[in-house]
């Protein structure tokens, strides 16, 4: 008997923005194809290594443009190389992960569990302006493994770039699979009722999304950054320990979530430190008005802000360095130097808010405890790093602690480790992307349970009588 026709419809509003439509066409097509093949999944992985890759000069240039400067190297380095990597990681592992998991049968032997991981639908990606090309590649990636039709925002900082993947992306991909909606407003765009959303950014704009998620009970991914701390210890060499934290610190201008946000030093090292990040940083930026050798701040906000932090923990008496030249600011294209505070203010923004721009606190301490403490009572950060040979300091640290990630005995690469889940924890975020964890997050890990033909279902129905009982301590002997 066929089906009526008024059954098969689709109830999807009719679209008002762009945003709309492209989510509407994803619903229909997710609603016609709501499992596609490992086949279809590889080729989308595959059509983002091809965008990359025939595209690198082009998109390393639309970076710099809504940077003002940013050295290629950084780009290439970090954001192309780090996306063609977890690319190729995902392809490697993506059979497998699809694969239902066997579970142990519970009391009705002869059953079968199986868990089926399956995809979410259509999800929602709001993309950051500060590694635009990693986080858009790495996330859409993650979601189209776990076979979701992906809508992407991008930052209005990212106008150049979004431009350009915009109509890159409309050549490779069909828009029921993938598509950018340039013009998204981020209030309307997190409204959509996305089956799943990944959004990255600041903690206030996070709640905002995670509210206007819950209207549609929508599940969120949250990576919020946040202020990670870094303690080096005693036993660690002091200068690989000053080059790995002014590496990571001051790469891309200090505008990076993972970046090392404020450092604790055994007091009696204090001075040492301070001279050897000056020399670090002076060998990895030596002219930082140099549009290839160093980061703009992304816009005059940002820039400003950074300006009156610093002149805040002067007047409240912290001893402010320069570790360039006094002439190396640069106002007109936002070249900001890299700076120390040495024991700024507990009350000063420095060490309230995140900072994301060159400028490290330093702390100096004398006992480990202390340090760990002072962490513990404030905001769950979205990395720590530790810089100590001894493993039982190791094991303290990580076990008397909360992050999203750690590094040992450098900073921010455990990112790059596309094994590892990666996420917050706490006000840094909640959920994760990245290996399986990240592919099991964008899915539905279904449960499914086929009961035995030959145990009838009347076993556990009433009227219940001493039958039961006996069956209740039975079961409970058996430990079942």
């Amino acid at each position: 008997m066929p089906v009526k026709s008024h059954l098969i419809q689709y109830h999807i509003a009719a679209p008002q923005t762009e945003a709309q439509r492209v989510y509407s066409l994803q619903r229909k097509a997710y609603i016609d194809d709501p499992y596609p093949s490992y086949e279809q999944r590889l080729k989308n992985i595959a059509a983002l290594q091809s965008l990359l890759s025939e595209n690198e000069q082009a998109i390393i240039e639309a970076v710099a443009l809504d940077y003002g400067h940013r050295p290629w190297g950084e780009t290439t380095l970090v954001e192309l190389f780090g996306s063609h990597s977890g690319l190729r990681e995902i392809k490697k592992h993506l059979k497998t992960w699809m694969k239902p998991l066997r579970r142990k049968v519970t009391l009705f032997y002869g059953g079968k569990n199986r868990v089926i991981p399956q995809p979410k639908g259509v999800v929602g990606v709001i993309v950051p302006w500060n590694y635009p090309v990693f986080m858009t590649i790495t996330q859409v990636a993650i979601s189209m493994a776990a076979g979701n039709r992906t809508v992407v925002k991008m930052a209005e900082n990212s106008s150049h770039l979004r431009d350009l993947l915009h109509r890159l992306v409309k050549e490779k991909f069909d828009e029921a699979v993938f598509a950018i909606v340039p013009d998204a407003k981020g209030s309307d765009f997190s409204s959509l009722p996305f089956d799943h959303m990944l959004f990255t950014g600041s903690p206030a704009t996070g709640k905002a999304v995670m509210a206007a998620a819950a209207q549609n009970l929508c599940s969120v991914t949250l990576e919020l950054g946040g202020k990670s701390p870094t303690i080096v210890c005693d036993d660690f060499e002091l200068e690989k320990a000053a080059q790995r934290i002014a590496q990571y610190k001051y790469m891309n201008a200090g505008q990076t979530c993972l970046a090392p946000d404020y450092v604790f030093v055994p007091r009696d090292k204090l001075d040492r430190f301070v001279a050897l990040v000056r020399q670090a940083a002076n060998q990895y930026f030596p002219d930082v008005k140099d549009p290839e050798g160093y980061t703009s701040i992304i816009d005059a906000d940002s820039y400003q802000r950074l300006r009156r932090w610093l002149e805040e923990v002067k007047n409240q008496g912290a001893s402010v360095i320069n570790l360039m030249s006094e002439d190396s600011f640069d106002d007109v294209n936002r070249k900001f130097p890299p700076h120390i505070v040495i024991d700024p203010s507990e009350d000063s923004e420095l060490l309230k808010t995140e900072i994301f721009g060159p400028v490290l606190p330093v702390i100096p301490y004398d006992n480990l405890d202390e340090v760990l403490r002072y962490i513990a009572i404030r905001d769950r950060p979205l990395a720590l790093y530790l810089f100590s040979h001894d493993k039982k300091i190791q094991e303290h640290v990580v076990y008397s602690s909360i992050s999203g990630g750690v590094t040992i005995n450098n900073c921010v690469v455990h990112c790059f480790q596309h094994d590892l889940p990666f996420g917050g924890a706490g006000a840094s975020g909640m959920g994760q992307y990245h290996g399986y964890e990240g592919f099991a997050e964008f899915s539905k890990m279904r449960p499914v349970f086929k009961y035995p033909s030959y145990i009838s279902s009347a076993i556990l129905s009433g009227p219940y009588t001493s039958k039961h009982k006996l069956l209740y301590r039975c079961l409970n002997w058996l430990g079942l």
